[in-house]
C-alpha cells in the first residue's frame, strides 16, 4: 500500500522542499534590495495604526522594484514597492492612500495568510499529482491540463478569499485609526489605472486578486453593516 502512494507522496514533499527554499530565496531577496521607509507624513499614518494594534516600533520597507504593489513577507515585514512611493512623490496617490496598503498587508500577517499558503500549496500539489494520474489515465493527453487547471481555480479562489479578509481588516483598522476607509475605496478605484496588470484581462474565477470594483462592493457593504449596528 504504501509503495503505491509513494508516486504522489514523494513529488509533493519535493515540491514542498521546493517552495520553502523558494520562500527563503524571496525572503532574501527582499532584504538586501530594500530600504526602511523614511517619508514623515507617511510614517505618522502608519503610527496611528501601530497605536490602535499596540505594536512598538511597526517599521516597513521600501522594495526597490518600479512595480506598484505592497508585499507581507513570510518574515513578518511589510514592504512597499518603489514605484508605489513614486506614485505618492508625483501625485497620483495620496499618502492616506498609500496608508491603506498597508493596513492590507497588516490584515495579511495578522490573519495569518502568509504561513497558511505552504498548506494551501500542498493541497494544489496533490490535486496536480492525484487527480492528473487518474484524469491522465482516463483521457489520455489532455488529462494532466484539466487536473492542473482545477488546481488553478482552487489556488485562485483561495487567494480572492484572503484578499476580501485583508480587506475588511484593513477597513476595520483604518476606521479605529481615524484615517477612514474613503482612501481604501479611493485607491481601488484608480487602481486599475496604476498597475499594468495582465489579470485586468484574465478570466475572473483565474484571478488571484478579485477585481477592484468588487473589493470596493465588500468594503462598501461592510461599512453599511458598520453603520446599522451604531444607529
Amino acid at each position: 500500500m504504501i509503495l503505491k502512494l509513494i508516486p504522489f507522496i514523494l513529488p509533493l514533499l519535493i515540491a514542498i522542499i521546493a517552495f520553502k527554499f523558494s520562500v527563503n530565496g524571496t525572503v532574501a531577496k527582499l532584504k538586501k534590495s530594500s530600504t526602511e521607509l523614511k517619508e514623515p507624513q507617511l510614517i505618522a499614518l502608519i503610527q496611528k495604526m501601530s497605536k490602535v494594534l499596540k505594536l512598538q516600533n511597526l517599521k516597513i520597507y521600501i522594495y526597490k522594484i518600479q512595480q506598484i504593489n505592497g508585499i507581507a513577507s513570510p518574515d513578518g515585514k511589510i514592504y512597499l514597492t518603489a514605484g508605489f512611493l513614486n506614485a505618492y512623490y508625483s501625485g497620483k496617490v495620496t499618502a492616506s492612500e498609500l496608508s491603506t496598503v498597508v493596513a492590507h498587508e497588516l490584515g495579511h500577517l495578522a490573519l495569518g495568510h502568509t504561513k497558511k499558503r505552504t498548506i494551501d500549496f500542498a493541497g494544489q500539489t496533490a490535486i496536480r499529482i492525484g487527480l492528473g494520474f487518474v484524469l491522465g489515465r482516463i483521457i489520455p493527453g489532455i488529462g494532466f491540463y484539466l487536473a492542473n487547471t482545477l488546481a488553478q481555480l482552487l489556488s485562485s479562489k483561495l487567494s480572492r478569499n484572503d484578499e476580501y479578509a485583508a480587506d475588511a481588516y484593513a477597513a476595520a483598522l483604518l476606521k479605529k485609526s481615524d484615517i477612514g476607509i474613503d482612501s481604501q475605496i479611493s485607491l481601488l478605484n484608480k487602481l486599475d489605472y496604476l498597475v499594468n496588470s495582465n489579470e485586468i484581462s484574465q478570466v475572473p474565477w483565474l484571478m488571484s486578486h478579485p477585481s477592484s470594483k468588487d473589493r470596493v462592493a465588500e468594503i462598501v457593504k461592510l461599512e453599511k453593516k458598520w453603520n446599522k449596528k451604531t444607529s
